[in-house]
This record gives structure tokens, sequence and C-alpha cells, in this order.
């Protein structure tokens, strides 16, 4: 892993951006629906970058050695703003350069942009999401999720070529735990600020309007409830266990992964004030008045965390599971899951936590073999590049 003055590094964002060696292990799930994605390229200066074929493959290793990286997005120049849940570091991350789609064994460029000091590490909770402004160009702001000794919360901290600068408090009060904290945050194409927070265990604030915990939040940059938000609350979304994706498809409808107990994780699509169950039902079932879930796995198959949308498809992380799904997606429907880099053919990357696409239309992937619940390699954790 390299790493370089961030002086220098950051400053080339003043300039907006113009723009298979192992293969995975694929396993089919029969699932009903009539949801369809084809295959596109991926164009930059007219010329076709790469296809995006639905088989993802690892083309090379952005980074090693990081300590579990959760939360990733992306600056306007396409290198990565990137979170360490447990050393609450921020990084800005440099792919390696990787031509005609052949692998490379060069590794990416790492600076440490600064730490988040009021994050308080332990079990699910410390740094957890990033997002980058879409106003950046002008605002500089990034957009973190913290889990403090006090409770869990937004705030935003400008990012200039002297490093991370004072953190701003944008919402605070989220309940928070050693578990089941939530933690994603990306902006949707309304501008507005979407927050997944979890229940941290305690069951029965999922199923309060006035608790933050357990929810999905629709927020203004300055943490206020976002205009048309169902309750009049920062509340969008409620009747959720833990939330750790969230994703935009082109249609702008907005997909969540979410962890199950025992018996189902859960693919849903998000619609203002709708209730999704937990903890009253967990997967699909129960009364009329909870949402279905898209898709359901078993909890041993998924544990789903991170979640994107490239190509056509969504793209969904498994931790317990261990493997990467390709999820077709289309008309505010999914079918046909298939999974990929599990087992011993795929090269055993372990716990995967989270995937997102870069403005190339390639796919980030981190490991998460340090969280306590893997076996960590030597290289433990990494960020794969992926062709899709």
């Amino acid at each position: 892993m390299t790493r370089h003055a961030l002086a220098g590094s950051l400053a080339a964002l003043a300039l907006l951006a113009t723009a298979c060696e192992q293969g995975g292990n694929e396993v089919d799930v029969d699932v009903s629906g009539t949801a369809t994605a084809a295959p596109t390229g991926t164009v930059q200066d007219g010329k076709i970058t790469f296809e995006v074929d639905g088989v993802p493959d690892v083309v090379a290793t952005i980074a090693s050695g990081l300590a579990v990286p959760w939360g990733i997005d992306f600056l306007p120049d396409g290198r990565a703003v990137v979170t360490e849940r447990d050393s609450a570091r921020v990084l800005v991350v440099t792919a390696p350069e990787v031509a005609g789609g052949k692998p490379t064994k060069e590794e990416g460029e790492v600076v440490t942009a600064g730490e988040i000091a009021e994050a308080d590490p332990g079990g699910e909770a410390g740094l957890l999401g990033v997002a980058v402004s879409p106003t950046f160009e002008s605002d500089s702001l990034l957009y973190f999720y913290v889990c403090t000794a006090t409770d869990n919360r937004v705030v935003r901290a400008q990012l200039t070529s002297k490093g991370l600068g004072a953190t701003e408090a944008v919402l605070t009060g989220i309940p928070t735990g050693s578990n089941h904290d939530g933690g994603r945050l990306a902006f949707g194409p309304d501008g507005y600020l979407y927050v997944s927070t979890g229940e941290t265990g305690d069951r029965k604030l999922a199923q309060s309007k006035k608790s933050l915990a357990g929810k999905i939040l629709r927020i203004t940059t300055d943490g206020s409830p976002a205009p048309d938000n169902p309750f009049g609350t920062a509340v969008w979304s409620w009747g959720h266990r833990n939330v750790e994706g969230l994703a935009f498809d082109t249609d702008g409808s907005l997909w969540a992964s979410e962890f199950g107990d025992k018996r189902a994780d859960e693919l849903n699509r998000i619609l203002p004030g709708e209730n999704y169950g937990w903890p009253v039902v967990e997967g699909t079932g129960g009364p009329k008045r909870f949402t279905q879930p898209q898709l359901t796995w078993r909890t041993d198959e998924a544990s789903p965390s991170g979640l994107t949308y490239a190509g056509g498809y969504l793209w969904m992380a498994a931790l317990r599971g261990e493997r990467l799904y390709r999820i077709k997606v289309a008309a505010g429907q999914v079918s046909d899951p298939a999974a990929y880099f599990e087992g011993t053919a795929a090269g055993e990357y372990g716990r995967l936590r989270t995937v997102a696409r870069a403005p190339d239309g390639r796919l980030w992937l981190t490991t998460s073999n340090k969280d306590g619940r893997g076996t960590p390699g030597a290289d433990d954790d990494r960020i794969l590049l992926i062709e899709p």
C-alpha cells in the first residue's frame, strides 16, 4: 500500500473528471419475478473502457491491511473516501491503473486525511458510513455516520489540501448500541441525505415513530426533516431491524438490504411512510399493514451489508454468506439473484462488507475479516477492484 502527502494528492480536486483473471463462482437462486437487465458498457472519452457483462472479475487489490473499511463514496475526480470502523480514520484512496481489463498486482495509493475523534468503536459501532456532498466542488463537505459514547449521529467536515477539518454535528440523538447501529448514508437524486439506522437491539424502537432507531431517515444537508416527509419528521420508513445498505437505481427507486434475526434477511424497495414489520414479522408474511420484502435469504446465505447499483443490476455484499450477489432490477422489481466469490474456487475473500460503484463503472468491494467475526488473512482487510 502506497501513501503520499495529502496536499499533493488533493490538488487535482479542482478539476472534475470528464467523465479477467479471477471470476466468481456463480450460484443461481430460483425466485419468481419479471425484472430484466441487459449488459452495458462503460464509456470514457468516447471509448468503451470495459463491457459490463454481469459476471464480476477481480482485477486488482486497491488497498490491503485496513481496519474494517466500512463506508465508501467517490470524489469528483474519481478517488474514493473510505472510512475505517475501528480506527475512525478517514482515507482518500486511488485505485491502480487497470488497462483493458487485464489484472494487475499493483495496489493503489492510500492517504490518511484525518480521524473522527468523537467515534467510540466497539462491537458493530464506530465510524461507519460516508457520503460526499453533491456540491463538493463548491463546499468541500463530507458527511459521516458516527457512533459516539452517547448517541449515533451524522456529522460533516470539509476535506481540503490540508486534510480533514473539524466536524460539525448535522443530526444527533440517534440511539446507539454495540450492535444494530445501521450506518449507511446516501444522497438521493432529490439532493436529500438518506440515513439508515438500526434498532440497537431494543426491538420496540423499530415500531415507534417517535424514535430515530430502526428507520430510514431523509434529511436536508443541515439535518432538518426533508420536505414532504410522511410524518413531518426525519423518518422516511420504519419497522427496520438493521439496514446497512442503501442504493438508488436509474428509475430513482430506493433499495435497502437488511439483516434478519434467525429466519430471513431482506431486500426491500423503500417507499415513504411504509412499515417493514420488524419485530412483528421477519421476512415475508404477517399482517397486511406491513410492506413485504422483494427478496429474502436465509441468514447463513447473506447477512447483507453494502448495496449498490451498476450495469442494470443491484450488487449486494454478504458478511456471513461470504459472497457478492448480483440481482436483476427493473421497473421497481427484482429477480434472479446470483452469488459470486464463495468457496475456494473464487479465492476465499471471506466476509464482504461494502460494495460501491466507482465513477468509471467498476465496483469497489471491501472485506470485513477483522470485524471480530471473521478469520483475517495476512493482507486483510482489503478493498478489491471488480469489473462487473
